[in-house]
């Protein structure tokens, strides 16, 4: 397993499988182009690993030209090719043999296709290390494959993720990421922190807290808790890039987890579409905000009985705790919102035995 840009990739295809694709791939072209002198025009950046292997093994004579086109953003297609660098060669009345990486969607298919005859070919065909007969949506045809493979994403041998992977001599695929991963929420005094542990436990989950990443950053003296602490000694707001950053490496350092759970963050729009960001570069997402909902005269009761064994004084006062509900309400309404845009948004009686309370929140939690 190799690990690029935080993700994981799992190692799908062999360099001597590879080579003796590309040796299958030779022979039909010097089969078919015995006696002549194709243009081969070799796709960039992607096809050149191939190409040098696949042209190594040509027998005749031949030109070769480069292009660049890109589709690719991250993971995942654009569904725009752009051209960064044209064909500088002269394309009327040649017989091409155009190198690709990979053809998944067709849409670089379509758009060379294009070229070719825009150009006055006299014939041209193609020839790709992969293709992906599931993702295919065009009708041209493909006339050299070195490997049919399904529609996941890989990385190695041309092929990268965000500039990284293309020197790597075999094939990876990326890892499947099945977490879990929830926001919770709770007013103050709804008994998230008892839940919380109960269900790291019970789902295998990481729990983080957004409080003791900053403490554990900031007593360590990391390079994000130092900077943190800058902000705070001047009395002035952590900006949401040092806090993402944090909990950026906190997933890092448990890429393998079944998922997290999210505590104490996000806390605003912009929080929210920064962590939705996050777990995307990680390839996995957000699966559900979670909120224990009770009645705020039973918060308070709550909070007013704790705070006589607590010792904190944000327990012992009844206008504070109503103000800290006041705020947690204000926070989350706009959270709420958000989430159930997305269908993620799920509110759970937190009233009853601790027992009681786990079982409605695996009750959701099991249905995601």
């Amino acid at each position: 397993m190799i690990k690029l840009h935080g993700l994981h990739f799992d190692e799908f295809i062999s360099e001597d499988k590879l080579k003796q694709a590309i040796e299958e791939v030779a022979n039909k072209i010097n089969a078919d182009y015995d006696g002549k002198e194709p243009l081969f025009l070799v796709v960039l950046n992607g096809a050149f690993k191939f190409a040098t292997e696949l042209l190594s093994r040509f027998n005749g004579d031949c030109e070769i030209e480069f292009l660049k086109l890109s589709s690719y953003d991250g993971t995942s297609s654009t569904g725009e090719v752009m051209t960064h660098i044209p064909i500088d060669a002269d394309l009327e009345d040649r017989e091409v043999i155009i190198i690709e990486d990979i053809v998944d969607s067709g849409n670089t298919v379509e758009k060379l296709t294009q070229m070719m005859v825009s150009g006055g070919v006299k014939n041209y065909r193609f020839a790709s290390l992969f293709f992906k007969p599931e993702a295919y949506s065009k009708e041209y045809k493909i006339h050299y494959v070195g490997l049919e493979i399904p529609n996941d994403f890989i990385v190695g041998y041309g092929l990268d993720y965000n500039g990284l992977g293309r020197n790597l001599n075999a094939i990876y695929k990326l890892k499947n990421t099945k977490m879990t991963n929830l926001v919770l929420f709770g007013p103050p005094g709804a008994g998230k922190g008892t839940q919380a542990s109960f269900l790291k436990e019970k789902y295998n989950l990481i729990h983080i807290s957004t409080g003791d990443v900053f403490r554990y950053n900031i007593k360590n003296a990391t390079e994000l808790g130092m900077l943190a602490k800058s902000y705070m000694d001047k009395g002035q707001l952590v900006p949401d890039t040092v806090t993402i950053d944090m909990l950026s490496a906190e997933v890092d350092k448990n890429a393998d987890a079944n998922g997290f759970i999210f505590d104490g963050f996000p806390r605003t729009i912009a929080q929210a579409e920064a962590l939705d960001t996050l777990l995307s570069d990680k390839n996995t997402q957000v699966s559900a905000m979670i909120a224990l909902e009770v009645d705020d005269e039973i918060l308070v009761q709550r909070l007013l009985e704790r705070g006589k064994t607590s010792g904190r004084k944000d327990d012992a006062d009844e206008t504070v705790i109503r103000k800290r509900i006041k705020v947690y309400y204000d926070e989350t309404a706009i959270l709420k919102g958000y989430y159930q845009k997305q269908d993620k948004y799920f509110g759970v009686d937190g009233v009853g035995e601790v027992t009681e309370i786990t079982a409605r929140l695996s009750k959701t939690i099991d249905t995601l």
